[in-house]
């Protein structure tokens, strides 16, 4: 009877093992045979079998065939024995908590890892291409800002057909947001020929930084016409703005008639200013009508209205000014191809990093592109930037920069 009641396995079960439990029930048969089996010295023994609840789905074939074994051997009891099999309670659920969490790291490991600086790359690619699209517009000589623009458009077409047709998109878009598609296209063309009308009229690095101003009237725009919240910060940097977009344009009234660092005449310099500071609001209403459609509408299908109604804007113009031109040099008709594949690129790559980095962070990348400015005007057209200009470089940057780092800290905050 003592050979019943001791155990020679000494290992304690853990929690992922299937507990049997046996109830011995002796019957006296009359004497005791110590010689006999110790398993007829026990008589009959009644076995329940606990089995855990705990495999869920993620547990592999392996494990769910040891169970099948399992369950089939314990019918193979002794004879005479009965057997139950009893669910584990959940306090014996380990196996699955580990098993899945398990599964979840093994999940967690097979994820590709984002390179932590991949979108402010795709930032700053897309600010050198835009840089490298003003100095050529800036090179070229002997063609009027329109028909530049209007050989981009008619480039871009062609480049985003294919792009389409493989996305499937269509070429009309969504029925609901085809009037916000002809704004986008009708506005941006508008900034785009203004942009470079003001790059060929005034310094490189002025049309820039003006042009560069936009963040700011794209916040009062949204505040007007989306209902976004306007903060003290938003007229204090608007501020910032149009004071340093003064100290670029220098107004007589303001600087007197003897300026320096102004390229032509002082005319041909506030027309430029005044096209600049016109495309930056363009490109403030485009990145509103842009916010107003969402991402319903699939990005090269809005690259493509902008570049459908470019084209026949510009035609017109051109037609109208009487302006229309073949270029005679071999050099400018490559450069007017490679602006619109720069374009193209530029664009493309700005988009990529703001879907992989917050507005906010790409905002601040872009900021480059008034270094660039400057640094291409000082060694391709030896011309230094006077501290007019600087100090008015230095306000729109503040302020950009401040509006781009507000927005980074609130989505922060949030998140």
């Amino acid at each position: 009877m003592g050979d019943c009641n001791t155990s020679t396995d000494e290992r304690a079960p853990s929690v992922e093992d299937d507990i049997t439990v046996v109830f011995h029930k002796v019957v006296n048969h009359g004497r005791n045979n110590g010689h006999d089996h110790d398993d007829n010295e026990c008589g009959d023994a009644e076995r329940v079998l606990l089995r855990g609840n705990c495999r869920g789905d993620d547990v592999e074939e392996g494990d769910d065939a040891e169970g099948k074994e399992e369950a089939s051997g314990s019918e193979d009891l002794l004879e005479g024995g009965k057997k139950k099999t009893l669910l584990c309670p959940p306090a014996f659920c380990v196996r699955r908590a580990n098993t899945s969490r398990g599964g979840s790291a093994g999940q967690d490991a097979e994820k590709p890892k984002r390179c932590p600086g991949l979108g402010l790359f795709y930032a700053f690619v897309s600010t050198v291409f835009f840089s490298i699209i003003a100095l050529v517009v800036k090179t070229i000589q002997g063609l009027h800002a329109i028909e530049i623009s209007a050989i981009r458009c008619f480039f871009q077409m062609l480049f985003v057909v294919p792009l389409l047709i493989y996305h499937k998109t269509g070429f009309l878009g969504p029925r609901d947001k085809r009037i916000y598609l002809v704004l986008r296209g009708f506005i941006g063309s508008n900034a785009m020929i203004l942009l470079y009308y003001a790059v060929q009229q005034m310094p490189l690095a002025d049309a820039t930084v003006i042009m560069f101003s936009n963040p700011v009237f794209t916040s009062l725009l949204a505040w007007i016409f989306l209902k976004e919240k306007c903060t003290i910060w938003d007229c204090v940097f608007t501020v910032f703005t149009i004071t340093g977009v003064i100290l670029i344009a220098r107004p007589p009234f303001l600087f007197g008639d003897h300026l320096r660092g102004i390229e032509g005449n002082y005319w041909n310099h506030i027309k430029g200013t005044i096209a600049a500071f016109a495309g930056a609001v363009a490109a403030a209403f485009t990145f509103v009508v842009l916010r107003k459609m969402g991402k319903s509408v699939h990005y090269y299908l809005s690259v493509w209205y902008y570049a459908v109604i470019g084209f026949i804007e510009c035609l017109i113009a051109v037609s109208v000014l009487g302006e229309w031109k073949i270029p005679s040099c071999g050099r400018d008709r490559w450069m007017l191809m490679l602006i619109a594949v720069l374009g193209i690129a530029g664009q493309t790559f700005l988009t990529k990093a703001l879907q992989i980095e917050k507005a906010g962070a790409v905002s601040l990348m872009r900021t480059v592109d008034v270094v660039l400015a400057f640094f291409f005007q000082f060694i391709f057209f030896n011309r230094a930037p006077t501290w007019w200009s600087l100090g008015g470089a230095l306000c729109v940057v503040a302020s950009t920069s401040g509006i781009a780092v507000r927005k980074w800290y609130i989505s922060s905050r949030k998140s």
